[in-house]
């Protein structure tokens, strides 16, 4: 509900600042005094374009903060999706600068427009003699055969369970382009796959080739330098072995005459020992040497494979060339496996499918039911608020099964004719803002025990109606007021009276320039503004008697 409205610097308001009643508020006044301006204002916090003619000091911004206790909206998700804070008091404001330029806020945090206007319609549904309306949308004309069905917590599962629906639904579509595009690929990638597993690549392989070519390619090198390394050690006259047996023969004829000279021939004789081994060892060695062409080509053939192999995946070892082959038989699997996925959803969706159109029949054969009550009440409170000629219909269109939305299957249309012989038509083509007004009346008095609307506002509902009418309409909307905050904008005493709160806009002029002003009304002051709307601005003792008999029965 709407708890207060502050106004700087708009059109003839300087400041203003108005509390409001969560029941029914009454707005009175001359005309031109101002009320359609405080409407106007409204409109700015609700997303309407601003105009910098409206400025009512040219040199300053205008400002205008609509505070609205939002706890029973269920707006939680709403401010959530869009980065909002949420508060249980919300605060909405629009500023103009001097250039025309605007900002908007909500709870101090800047949005657009569309984000704005899309909180407001939550908020805030005003009907005024030339409004776009909330009555002539089909999503609202369906709530309402909704909230008469009876079938909320039904109406939730089918909503919740579409979406769950509609989500794997484009899992599967995406599922079944991937699928269709790596099928595309599937043999290239399979012929890769068959190439880097007939390579049969072991991890150290490219290194042992590559010691192993080394030396097939220095066989003779190698074979020659051994060969010199024997012949040095043991097999010519003068040689290593046999110099160092005689170097340990003059140690052992020396031991006798110093003893500790023997620890040096024992040594000795240990390296005579290895050197041996050693000689042995070069002169088998040598004997293994061969150059083999043959076996120089397999390996560099092998090792040509490799690095083709490195050069084609972009890769710089064996090893990540396994990573890849391990990589691409994923692919493949997952290629080959990916029909039995598709297949396995598509069942999982059209199960649920054939529980949706279940319910969604359920749901439509409630509506269907609850039409006819719904056109009988909302008949029988025009007819007592003047409009005795009106006719409503709610015309149900029942979709192909096949077509059903998040709604279901239906498709409501309200049909209005507001004098008797005239075909009913839709409600944008046949209801004058007065008539919409009076009819939104009727539904909402219909609606409002059902669920939390947002205020209404009804900009001079009472045109072309008087009397004992005007007392009916009024009845209406104090009992609409039990259940949500109701504003209006009256000419009429006999709805005026019917208010929770009494405001009074009035025009004023200080230092040669016009102010509009708004007060609330005391209950003295309540009895004389509706004296002065029974009979003129000097209301005699009769009209008096007549305004507290209207406010106190």
């Amino acid at each position: 509900m709407l708890s207060r409205l502050h106004i700087k610097n708009y059109a003839l308001i300087d400041s203003l600042d108005i509390s409001f009643d969560e029941h029914l508020n009454i707005l009175t006044g001359e005309t031109g005094a101002g009320k359609s301006i405080i409407l106007g204002a409204l409109g700015l916090i609700l997303g309407q374009r601003a105009e910098g003619k409206y400025f009512f000091n040219q040199q300053k911004k205008c400002i205008i903060e609509g505070f609205f206790r939002v706890k029973n909206y269920q707006l939680n998700s709403f401010f959530e999706e869009n980065d909002l804070d949420y508060e249980e008091e919300t605060v909405l404001r629009r500023e103009i600068s001097l250039d025309g330029k605007s900002r908007a806020f909500i709870n101090d945090t800047p949005v657009n427009l569309t984000t704005l206007k899309q909180v407001g319609e939550q908020l805030i549904d005003i009907h005024s003699q030339h409004a776009t309306l909330e009555i002539s949308n089909q999503q609202f004309q369906l709530l309402v055969v909704d909230l008469m069905s009876n079938h909320q917590e039904l109406l939730e599962n089918y909503k919740s369970s579409y979406k769950i629906y509609k989500k794997k639904v484009k899992q599967l579509d995406v599922l079944i382009e991937q699928s269709e595009k790596e099928k595309a690929e599937l043999d290239y990638l399979q012929f890769q796959f068959d190439e880097l597993e007939q390579a049969k690549l072991s991890t150290d392989e490219q290194e042992n080739l590559e010691q192993e070519l080394q030396r097939l390619n220095h066989a003779e090198e190698i074979k020659s330098n051994l060969l010199n390394a024997s012949t040095l050690l043991q097999n010519q006259e003068i040689n290593a072995l046999s110099l160092i047996k005689e170097a340990s023969n003059q140690l052992q004829q020396t031991e006798k005459y110093q003893q500790d000279i023997s620890t040096l021939g024992e040594r000795l004789k240990s390296c005579l020992i290895e050197l041996k081994d050693i000689a042995n060892e070069v002169e088998d060695l040598e004997q293994t040497i061969s150059f083999d062409e043959n076996k120089a080509t397999l390996v560099g053939d092998r090792l040509d494979l490799i690095y083709n192999l490195q050069k084609k995946h972009r890769v710089n070892s064996n090893q990540e060339l396994l990573n890849y082959q391990e990589e691409l038989s994923s692919k493949l699997n997952k290629i080959l496996f990916a029909d039995e996925d598709i297949e396995r959803l598509q069942k999982e969706i059209q199960e649920e499918k054939l529980t949706l159109i279940k319910q969604a029949k359920t749901i439509s054969l409630n509506r269907k039911n609850a039409i006819p009550a719904i056109e009988d009440y909302i008949i029988k409170i025009l007819t007592e608020i003047g409009m005795a000629n009106a006719d409503v219909k709610l015309e149900q269109w029942v979709k192909e099964e096949d077509n059903f939305d998040q709604d279901g299957i239906d498709q409501i249309k309200f049909l209005f004719s507001a004098n008797k012989g005239h075909q009913l038509q839709e409600l944008s083509k046949v209801a004058s803002g007065g008539e919409l007004s009076r009819l939104m009346l009727s539904i909402k008095s219909l609606i409002a025990k059902k669920t939390a609307l947002p205020t209404i506002i009804f900009d001079e509902i009472d045109t072309g109606v008087s009397g004992e009418v005007a007392h009916k309409v009024g009845n209406i909307m104090e009992k609409l007021a039990e259940d949500m905050q109701v504003i209006t904008i009256t000419h009429l005493p006999q709805m005026a009276s019917k208010g929770k709160s009494h405001y009074y806009v009035y025009k004023e002029i200080k230092d040669d320039f016009t102010y509009s002003q708004i007060k609330k009304l005391n209950n003295e002051e309540r009895i004389l503004e509706i004296a002065k709307m029974l009979s003129g601005e000097h209301p005699k003792d009769s009209a008096i008697q007549n305004a507290k008999e209207l406010l106190y029965g």
